[in-house]
């Protein structure tokens, strides 16, 4: 087994996980920045990263990163970290395509000693049950014996500029415990927060999915008590308010639940659970809970249009955010789309203003045009679905003067007081 010093890097993957990680490894080791999107690499030499994670600065300082989309430039690698999507199809499985592809291309350039760790979120078992068969078929190597694995789950937050890749605590795994050691020591190199070294694959995976299962399943909690005390006439904010002033209530609230790990990793724990003979309940029903969000705000939004005798049929309504989360471009898995659908089935019509998305990504992605700003005064409606700053620059006032003067506003993400709005989760 070579020793730190002989580690050449390489990072698959270049989007909201893998370029962080290449900038902090490369402004410490030789590293190969690699992605098979062309016009993403040409971006990243012009200094630019359309994702907003890191800064022009911090890529500047990363003095020993090669952006590359040649597979020629992985061969005089050794390590590779693997940091592509792991989505879900419609039908709410598990998407393992990428990391499929991925695996073909490093099993192009894979040598005897070879290491890949994955940071891919995966159900338990997918790093050596899926993705390590595809390398050995490719490299015609033995894992094990010629090549080896590990595991370091992402714990990338986007948008967040406090919580970063090297402060966030990193669990490390390995195929054998040399392997563990040499990748705990690699991640050790950038992350000060420390690691956590787990003590197989198997574990390491199966933390990651929980993370966020647990988090999908207290927003589940909190959005049923939204719906209960709506119905009950009670201010769900006054409620978590006052629970909160006790230390170990925990301060969740009601939304959409959206992203790319929380609306999604919950399927892939789900999905193994069947396929071992166990149907799991609980983070089932959290998941179906939180899908039916966007039903239920378009419902509660059309009845107060028809108690307020504003016409439904053909009204308009703008929807203020389409990322998945406030003050960040990442669009991926955004339940503001569900919103749209929904509202157009009474056929209303809808614009949607969001100043952090790029337009062509959100046409390309989800066929909605976003447009540059509400024009004022038009809208029977107004939805905050995400509470960026500049929504929250506008307050009441600015907002409100987009709508006609007979409409409803609906605030999603309590940007505006009580007594502000119309309407709130």
């Amino acid at each position: 087994m070579f020793s730190l010093k002989d580690v050449k890097l390489a990072v698959i993957g270049l989007g909201y996980v893998g370029l962080p990680l290449a900038v902090e490894f490369g402004k410490k080791r030789s590293v190969i920045g690699f992605d098979i999107n062309q016009s993403r690499i040409e971006a990243l030499q012009s200094g630019h990263d359309s994702t907003l994670e890191v800064s022009g600065e911090e890529m500047r300082e990363a003095h020993h990163l090669l952006y590359s989309a040649c597979l020629d430039d992985l061969r005089a690698c050794n390590v590779y970290i693997v940091t592509v999507p792991t989505p879900i199809d419609d039908y709410k499985q598990p998407d393992l395509t990428p990391l499929i592809k991925a695996s073909e291309t490093i099993g192009k350039v894979l040598k005897r000693g070879d290491i890949v760790i994955y940071e891919s979120t995966v159900y338990p078992g997918a790093t050596e049950d899926d993705c390590v068969p595809v390398l050995e078929k490719i490299s015609g190597l033995a894992f094990n014996s010629d090549f080896y694995a590990g595991y370091s789950p992402e714990r990338i937050n986007p948008g967040d500029k406090e919580h970063r890749v090297t402060t966030i605590k990193k669990v490390t795994s390995g195929s054998t415990p040399e392997v563990a050691e040499v990748v705990d020591a690699l991640y050790r190199e950038i992350i000060i927060a420390g690691t956590h070294k787990a003590s197989s694959i198997k574990v390491a995976e199966a933390a990651k999915v929980i993370e966020n299962t647990q988090r999908d399943l207290n927003i589940a909690l909190i959005n049923e008590l939204a719906l209960i005390f709506n119905k009950m006439g009670i201010d769900t904010e006054a409620v978590l308010d006052a629970a909160g002033t006790k230390w170990n209530f925990l301060p969740f609230r009601p939304g959409l639940v959206g992203g790319h790990c929380i609306g999604v990793d919950p399927y892939y724990l789900t999905h193994k659970a069947q396929s071992i003979g166990y149907h799991p309940e609980i983070i089932l029903a959290g998941r179906r809970l939180n899908d039916s969000m966007a039903a239920y705000v378009a419902s509660q939004l059309v009845k107060t249009m028809v108690k307020r005798r504003i016409h439904v049929d053909g009204a308009r309504v703008l929807i203020m955010g389409l990322t998945f989360k406030e003050n960040c471009p990442d669009l991926r898995n955004t339940k503001v789309v569900d919103i749209v659908k929904e509202l157009q089935e009474y056929n209303i019509h809808v614009d949607i203003h969001d100043p952090w998305v790029n337009v062509e990504e959100a046409h390309h992605e989800y066929g909605i045009t976003p447009i540059h700003e509400g024009v004022g005064g038009t809208y029977d409606g107004v939805i905050i679905a995400v509470a960026h700053r500049q929504f929250k620059e506008m307050g009441e006032a600015g907002i409100r003067a987009l709508g006609k003067p007979e409409h409803v506003l609906y605030d999603l993400k309590y940007l505006l007081s009580a007594d502000e709005s119309d309407l709130r989760l």
